[in-house]
């Protein structure tokens, strides 16, 4: 890998919708060496340039907030009940530690889980059924936490032999081989590498991106991680992609259908510079290009996906050389942009 550090250091960061000001950090921190300018949108985009040559104009876009919970309600026993901030499947939460983020800092909490002697077997079936045990009684428990507090899990990254795992790397590891690739890159296009808030709720920072008087691009690329489920008791009609196979190259998801031209330039690029990639149809997820390729008018667009196992969990899990292929291909393409658009 080009970078476990900062990978690890995007993963263990916090970022939830909306509040993304822990990775953030860490965002403005790597790219600001990089790029010519970099700043930072009234909706917490952070946005970093390279000032090309030509008159040509790239947005590369990867989405850095991750999905967590608001505090709802604090009940008169001390316990937290959850709203969730995107799409999680409540059955994979019990037993977790979170971290509750509040004005006067961080607390630690844990969701419980009953024994297995006491379980019903359908005991948790949405958000409501969970609750954050704080190891405090009520009235301490409402002095430590608010209403409207923002709480996310408490999950180191680490190496899983040929993998990395950890916490939201959907799409920490997107924003990563954006970041890396922005190091090595050298393009004469001007390019604004964009690292976008809200996306697990709609999209919301790649519209705003796409809708400013700031940008007028002639291509636009957005990398996310994508779904994989080469494991045991799924059909392999319903893998989508796999581990170790390369960088995914986005034909289809339920927000986009990428520029034909785009699709196939990236491939071609791919084959020739011996990367390993893969076809990506997928139909149940979607990503910033769906936002960026339109938004704002029409533009081509394209997508780059890391394949991405155990989905909106806190054990994510992505193969190292599908991120090193993603940061060549992506880096390779921005060098390489007057092929496509000249």
């Amino acid at each position: 890998m080009h970078d476990r550090d900062l990978l690890f250091d995007l993963s263990a960061a916090a970022g939830p919708v909306g509040y993304e000001d822990g990775v953030r950090e860490v965002v403005r921190e790597a790219l600001e060496p990089a790029v010519d300018r970099i700043e930072t949108d009234a909706m917490g985009n952070v946005v970093g340039t390279v000032d090309g040559e030509s008159d040509r104009e790239v947005v590369v876009a990867a989405h850095m907030d991750e999905i967590g919970f608001m505090v709802s309600r604090i009940d008169d026993e001390g316990f937290l009940k959850l709203d969730a901030l995107g799409g999680w499947n409540a059955q994979i939460l019990r037993a977790q530690p979170v971290t509750v983020h509040t004005d006067d800092g961080e607390v630690a909490g844990v969701i419980g889980a009953e024994p297995a002697h006491t379980r019903d077997e359908d005991d948790v079936e949405d958000i409501d059924d969970l609750a954050v045990d704080l190891g405090l009684d009520g009235d301490d428990a409402a002095d430590a936490v608010s209403v409207g507090d923002v709480v996310t899990l408490d999950t180191d990254p680490r190496v899983l032999g040929d993998c990395v795992t950890g916490k939201a790397l959907d799409d920490r590891a997107g924003v990563y081989a954006m970041l890396a690739a922005a190091r090595v890159a050298d393009p004469d296009a001007t390019v604004h590498f964009c690292a976008t808030v809200q996306e697990e709720v709609g999209l919301r920072g790649a519209r705003a991106v796409a809708t400013s008087d700031e940008f007028d691009p002639d291509l636009v690329i957005a990398l996310d991680g994508t779904l994989e489920r080469s494991v045991p008791g799924v059909e392999e009609a319903d893998r989508i992609t796999t581990l170790g196979d390369g960088v995914g190259i986005k034909r289809k998801d339920a927000s986009v259908v990428p520029s034909p031209a785009v699709v196939d330039w990236l491939t071609e690029l791919a084959e020739e510079e011996g990367l390993e990639h893969q076809r990506e149809v997928a139909w149940n997820i979607g990503t910033d290009t769906g936002a960026l390729q339109n938004a704002g008018g029409a533009v081509l667009s394209g997508a780059l996906s890391v394949p991405v196992r155990y989905h909106h969990s806190p054990v994510e899990t992505a193969h190292r050389e599908d991120l090193d292929a993603t940061v060549e291909l992506l880096a390779t393409a921005l060098a390489r942009i007057s092929e496509l658009l000249d």
